[in-house]
């Protein structure tokens, strides 16, 4: 049997399950670690190669726990791989390869362990993994999108100026700029090169001219022009990370300088290979990209 076997039978799965709790706008990480070791990739093609959830890093025996509140709606084995499915009502998560401890039917509530990691049938050849899927009906969604540990809300001054963003409550950088998410991390076709690649950070859709915060504490290893991304500011941080900042309309820290978190870096803008104003906030780890979201 194939993995596309395994995926049909969980869309069967997902269609034919009973309706449960509806699942919240956030969900809870399914293990204690929040290692990514695969992001959401869903292909152009049904049949195609790609990552139809999220590979999640862990060791053998570690807990596994519902992401939401709901209702065990399978428990079993397809193509040799052990698999959780809970029914949320709208929406519904997987979970493989997992030794289950809750039987079909049972309600569960958010980070009850419903399972053990196994380490046959990980989709990372390196290291365990948990694949976590996200369903809605037959549609494949990234479940990181409900994944995001920065505050949804912030009382501000409506006659005083926009605050800085807050400290995400369980990330360790403060996001750079307010706006929604326009593009995320992943494997995506450029809009301008129509290549299909890396988007190696995350888009946030701000006006032209809008503050640039830190994401963190650090030093300006880079500020200048860039023929992709435009003008840009890089900032090097403890461990090995990095933050940087793209498409700037205005660069405002210089080489060497040191900044604090929150600090003003430059105004978002357009410039470089960009179809319209915002900002590609870009962190990498030892000189590989990451998705900045694992921070936030």
């Amino acid at each position: 049997m194939t993995r596309s076997f395994v995926a049909a039978t969980l869309i069967f799965l997902t269609f034919f399950a009973p309706a449960s709790a509806v699942a919240g706008e956030q969900w809870e990480w399914p293990l204690d670690g929040h290692e990514v070791g695969r992001e959401f990739d869903l292909p152009d093609d049904p049949y195609g190669a790609g990552n139809r959830g999220v590979d999640l890093r862990g060791q053998v025996g570690d807990p596994v726990r519902s992401v939401a509140a709901g209702e065990v709606s399978f428990v079993g084995t397809i193509a040799h791989v052990r698999i959780v499915v809970v029914n949320h009502g709208r929406e519904r998560s997987t979970y493989q390869p997992v030794a289950a401890t809750v039987q079909v039917g049972d309600a569960v509530t958010a980070g009850q362990q419903i399972g053990s990691l196994l380490g046959t049938g990980s989709h990372c050849v390196d290291s365990p993994c948990l694949h976590l899927g996200r369903k809605a009906g037959d549609r494949y969604l990234d479940p990181l999108a409900l994944m995001a540990r920065t505050r949804r809300f912030q009382l501000i001054n409506p006659d005083g100026p926009p605050p800085p963003p807050p400290i995400a409550e369980g990330g360790s950088f403060r996001r750079p700029v307010g706006g929604p998410i326009t593009s995320p991390f992943g494997m995506r076709v450029h809009p301008i090169t129509g290549v299909r690649k890396l988007h190696d950070g995350t888009d946030f859709g701000v006006p032209c001219g809008t503050p640039v915060h830190a994401a963190a504490s650090g030093i300006v290893i880079t500020s200048e022009f860039a023929a992709a991304y435009g003008n840009r500011v890089i900032l090097q941080h403890e461990g090995g990370l990095t933050s940087s900042y793209n498409h700037l309309s205005v660069e405002s820290a210089r080489v060497g300088d040191r900044v604090q978190v929150g600090d003003i870096v430059g105004n978002s803008g357009t410039s470089g290979l960009s179809t319209g104003c915002h900002l590609h906030f870009m962190v990498e780890k030892e000189d590989k990209p990451v998705n900045p979201m694992n921070w936030l």
